[in-house]
């Protein structure tokens, strides 16, 4: 490699990074302007909004994902390159804020989420929402690196992939309450983080899964949605397995259910360790598939 070649790699390099700054700069501006009931800044550093904080974190995971979905794979040359990031980027922004409001209205709409996390500062409710983030995100990232044609082709596969994926995500948040035996929505109304966290857990695994569905090349829209659908089955398969093996093997001689909700202080750890079992499980499916 010559010192010429260097000097591109690292030119091309910088200017990504910068165009990827941009991109977060235009989505929390855009977030803010979106929420004008309340104020970033005051939330993360005036009252030290946690529940707001994993939330408006999950918020800029997502957006990453998104954003590095138009720079992985090979290039197509500087400028058609640093075109795709900014229309990807902006096009994420749109879809990761209607996904927040879609968890409001649809995933969690037995209560207000924007009660939940900003005025009660309820942190199971602000992990959940980061999850959604993330999991949009992930489905995004899949939709945009596989191989679509045209821009426009690609825009419009991904914004149907990204829909196909938040129907997926509501199908786990059904699968999920039916594989537990208390009401997920009343007990994070109750501020139970340890709750929060195992759906998170089982959101993001199902958007893994979806994620890798959607990688591969477009060869027809039939095709791809029968991969997508047979992964998203893997994973409505996994939850209850997953949550069967965290009680026999990871927490050997404990009930996962009486760590999470029948003690007075929830076991978080526990529901880590559930949430892991989710994500870890949808990991080993990729890898094997």
């Amino acid at each position: 490699m010559t010192l010429s070649d260097i000097s591109t790699i690292l030119y091309d390099a910088i200017v990504y990074i910068t165009v990827g700054f941009v991109i977060f700069y235009l989505g929390k501006v855009s977030y803010q302007l979106l929420h004008r009931s309340f104020n970033v800044k005051e939330e993360l550093v005036e009252k030290d909004n946690l529940a707001f904080s994993f939330a408006h974190v999950g918020y800029f995971i997502g957006l990453l994902a998104a954003i590095g979905s138009a720079i992985v794979g090979p290039s197509r040359g500087l400028l058609l390159d640093v075109q795709d990031i900014l229309i990807y980027g902006l096009l994420a922004i749109v879809l990761l804020n209607i996904s927040i409001w879609l968890t409001d209205k649809v995933l969690l709409r037995r209560f207000s989420v924007k009660k939940e996390i900003i005025d009660d500062q309820n942190v199971g409710t602000g992990v959940i929402e980061g999850a959604v983030a993330i999991a949009s995100g992930l489905i995004i990232f899949g939709a945009v690196t596989g191989e679509s044609g045209n821009l426009l082709q690609g825009l419009s596969s991904a914004v149907v992939f990204w829909l196909a994926g938040q129907g997926a995500l509501f199908i786990a948040g059904v699968v999920y309450q039916f594989i537990t035996s208390y009401d997920v929505h009343d007990h994070i109304e109750k501020d139970n983080v340890a709750v929060g966290v195992g759906f998170a857990g089982a959101l993001i695994a199902i958007a893994n899964l979806i994620r890798h569905a959607l990688m591969g090349d477009l060869e027809s829209w039939g095709a791809t949605f029968a991969e997508a659908g047979f992964e998203l089955a893997l994973g409505i398969i996994l939850l209850p397995v997953m949550r069967f093996l965290t009680d026999k093997i990871l927490l050997p001689g404990q009930r996962l259910t009486d760590e999470i909700i029948n003690q007075e202080r929830p076991n978080v750890g526990a529901a880590i360790i559930e949430a892991f079992a989710y994500i870890g499980g949808s990991v080993l499916i990729t890898w094997c598939l």
